[in-house]
């Protein structure tokens, strides 16, 4: 689910918080550290993922915002933010020649710069949401 959040979007906030769980409180934001990424360069995006009548830029950013039933991918074009709905149990994760976030056919891909080099920690965390949450001990060794 792909939302247009440039402006406050209430069917963003209801569909999210009932496909995702409410966002984090606090107290649990300060107990893990931080629920959300800093900024990555995107490097490339599927066409359904691309919005109508305009381009990408060269200079796109995007960023991850953790939820306990899976992520909010937000991300910029041009002057306009949206927003990617992904259930953990769709969220495919690639670390190959670049970082790439897959669900239901589409993906994102992240340049793998200093950006991705100060989020490592973080998408480390993501994984561990994710293997919790669908309960996938074997991937633990």
């Amino acid at each position: 689910m792909i939302f247009n959040t440039t402006y406050t979007n209430e069917d963003f906030l209801l569909e999210s918080n009932k496909t995702l769980g409410k966002s984090f409180s606090l107290i649990e934001r300060i107990k893990l550290k931080g629920i959300g990424s800093k900024r990555l360069m995107i490097e490339r995006v599927s066409e359904k993922l691309k919005p109508t009548q305009k381009q990408f830029s060269e200079l796109d950013y995007g960023n991850i915002e953790l939820r306990p039933k899976g992520i909010i991918l937000h991300f910029t074009n041009r002057l306009e933010r949206f927003s990617w709905c992904i259930p953990y149990y769709k969220l495919v994760i690639y670390n190959a020649a670049f970082f790439s976030i897959h669900a239901d056919g589409n993906f994102i891909n992240f340049k793998k710069n200093k950006n991705y080099t100060e989020n490592k920690k973080f998408i480390t965390k993501m994984i561990d949401f994710k293997n919790e949450f669908l309960n996938l001990e074997y991937y633990d060794g």
